[in-house]
């Protein structure tokens, strides 16, 4: 799918819609993309900072779905376990980034060559607008070469 769709797609996704949170890009080679947060009414806690779970909501397809577009149809991809760190009060606009590389995709190529499973943990932080982390959060993707590629590639 075109960067470009997804964006646009994700944005009117009822999860991401209702709740503030806002894709503001996703490079062509889906290498690149950030997410925003705004404070809004409804996603503020009981004391008026950014309820946690729309802080890890914010956050929680974008590292399966980078890696799944640029590893492509012969890899299963699947997000296994997330856990945040909560840092600091978020108040106002905050943002994740993700960035995949090369030498990282070569990596988790190398890693399941053999067909094994492969449990790979990410890490990003979220940000204020002052760039002072607010959370820390990790996700683990779990990568398997699929059968059948593992048989077209010997």
């Amino acid at each position: 799918m075109k960067a470009s769709v997804f964006r646009h797609g994700i944005n009117l996704w009822p999860p991401f819609l209702f709740t503030g949170i806002h894709v503001t890009d996703v490079s062509p080679d889906y290498r690149h993309v950030r997410v925003e947060l705004r404070m809004r009414p409804w996603n503020r806690n009981y004391v008026g900072t950014h309820f946690g779970g729309s802080l890890f909501a914010m956050t929680d397809p974008f590292w399966m779905l980078t890696v799944m577009q640029n590893l492509g149809r012969d890899y299963y991809v699947w997000d296994r376990a997330g856990e945040i760190e909560f840092l600091k009060p978020g108040r106002g606009t905050v943002v994740a980034e993700f960035r995949l590389d090369e030498a990282l995709l070569d990596q988790l190529r190398a890693a399941t060559a053999s067909g094994g499973k492969y449990l790979h943990w990410f890490s990003n932080d979220i940000v204020d607008a002052n760039g002072e982390v607010i959370a820390r959060v990790r996700k683990q993707v779990y990568l398997r070469l699929k059968p059948e590629a593992r048989q077209r590639a010997e």
